[in-house]
């Protein structure tokens, strides 16, 4: 038995075959045949996106290399842009033409933007104006003349009679300077005050305003303070000879303002 197994457990040997034996040398031959076959082969490469999609990739497009434009070309394009500003010039002109041809026809058609209702107030305003105007002027010849009483009635007929126009103000100025002179001097003091502050700026109204306090209310803080605004505005109401040869003041108040000016 244990013959038997050992044989069995025995590879059986090869025959030896000497290298230059006919045997030998096909063996070989076979050997170096099937060789290539047996190297494996590499699958081409092939793109990422070509093998998910199976769609040939895209080239890239050459590059476009652009040539400065030549000198001709440069002048083209000024000639065209000349004549398209040409042509806007003209066609601007066109339009100045006919408008000031149609306007030219609404006159030849008797055309007015002014309504007759409109000329006819117009020319009541104008009126009103001028006899406001002759009205002030006679009050300050009167009030220059020394007839306070009919400066007066100049100064009151404006006042009243002519409230929507500005320079019913300026009376109202006048009509406080003669009121001091001849009327109530409290009535006086008040009117240069409202008169103060709607003529803010005005320096006559502030410096006789000045002179009142100080001569008649005992207020100096108050009348220095008006006439610092009198004088920076107009500096030559600090000389008496000015307010009462100049501006014509009534006497009782240049009085007033040496009183002031002289701190008597």
């Amino acid at each position: 038995m244990s013959v038997l197994y050992a044989t069995h457990l025995v590879r059986p040997l090869k025959p030896y075959r000497s290298p230059g034996s006919p045997q030998a040398v096909r063996s070989q031959h076979v050997s170096r045949e099937r060789l290539p076959s047996q190297i494996p082969m590499q699958a081409p490469v092939t793109p990422a996106g070509s093998v998910s999609t199976g769609e040939t990739p895209l080239q890239r497009p050459p590059v476009a290399i652009s040539s400065p434009p030549s000198a001709a070309t440069t002048t083209r394009r000024r000639l065209l842009v000349s004549a398209g500003g040409l042509l806007l010039v003209a066609a601007a002109g066109n339009n100045n033409a006919a408008s000031r041809g149609e306007a030219a026809a609404a006159v030849d058609l008797g055309y007015d933007p002014v309504t007759e209702a409109e000329r006819a107030a117009s020319a009541t305003v104008s009126q009103r104006v001028g006899e406001a105007v002759r009205l002030l002027e006679a009050g300050r010849e009167l009030q220059a003349r020394g007839e306070f009483a009919g400066a007066l009635a100049s100064f009151t007929a404006v006042v009243s009679g002519y409230k929507e126009l500005a320079l019913s103000e300026y009376a109202r100025v006048g009509r406080a300077l003669v009121l001091y002179e001849i009327g109530d001097r409290d009535e006086s003091i008040t009117e240069m005050e409202d008169v103060s502050v709607a003529l803010k700026g005005y320096p006559e109204i502030h410096a006789a305003l000045a002179a009142a306090l100080y001569a008649d209310k005992h207020a100096p803080l108050l009348a220095e303070f008006q006439f610092n605004i009198a004088t920076l505005l107009d500096p030559h109401y600090s000389d008496l000879a000015y307010v009462r040869d100049t501006k014509h003041w009534p006497p009782s108040l240049v009085a007033s303002l040496k009183n002031f000016i002289t701190l008597t």
